[in-house]
């Protein structure tokens, strides 16, 4: 059982409520990641801002959900997995092939995602010391040096909402479930 309180846009701390509300609004529901973080309104804005600058990058939806998804199965956080599946297969279209593979830790051959998996998947392990063959086949696979930076900002983003979920112990919320992910 969590330790921490899960915030609606009535119980949160008043700087966090504007966001909270937003999110309702948009999606119809506040995903739990942003009711946990709201008890720190610099930790929920941190957030928000980095991921709005992670959607203006060098990389398309459908490569930034490839990025978050990779990140974070790689952390084995199990809500942004199911989140991240939800949204790559139903707003983004991303293949589910893709999708299944990543969550899996499977190989695909749709276009040059595998590169941008294997990147991503050895950023993280590797703390951002990434060399050899990872990096040269992400450029190779005609990835630049802007998107490997992209994907760390990436990465950036998986991290601080992996570790808050895993410290705020986040259950996935029921528009979820469909994608509900145990790390194993």
């Amino acid at each position: 059982m969590s330790k921490f309180t899960l915030h609606d846009e009535n119980t949160a701390p008043e700087a966090s409520k504007k966001v909270l509300e937003g999110a309702k609004q948009a999606l119809g529901f506040i995903p739990n990641l942003y009711a946990n973080l709201a008890e720190s309104p610099a930790a929920l804005n941190a957030y928000v801002q980095i991921a709005n600058s992670f959607e203006r990058s060098s990389l398309d939806a459908k490569e930034q959900q490839v990025v978050f998804l990779a990140a974070s199965v790689e952390n084995g956080c199990e809500f942004c997995v199911a989140a991240h599946s939800f949204i790559a297969k139903n707003k983004v279209r991303l293949d589910a092939e893709v999708v299944n593979a990543i969550r899996n830790r499977e190989v695909t051959d749709v276009g040059n995602y595998q590169a941008l998996i294997e990147f991503t998947r050895a950023a993280v392990r590797e703390r951002g010391w990434v060399a050899g063959a990872p990096l040269d086949a992400f450029l190779e696979a005609g990835y630049s040096s802007q998107q490997a930076l992209d994907v760390i900002l990436g990465i950036t983003v998986k991290t601080l909402s992996n570790y808050s979920n895993h410290l705020t112990e986040t259950e996935t919320n029921s528009e979820f479930a469909a994608e509900a992910w145990k790390n194993s």
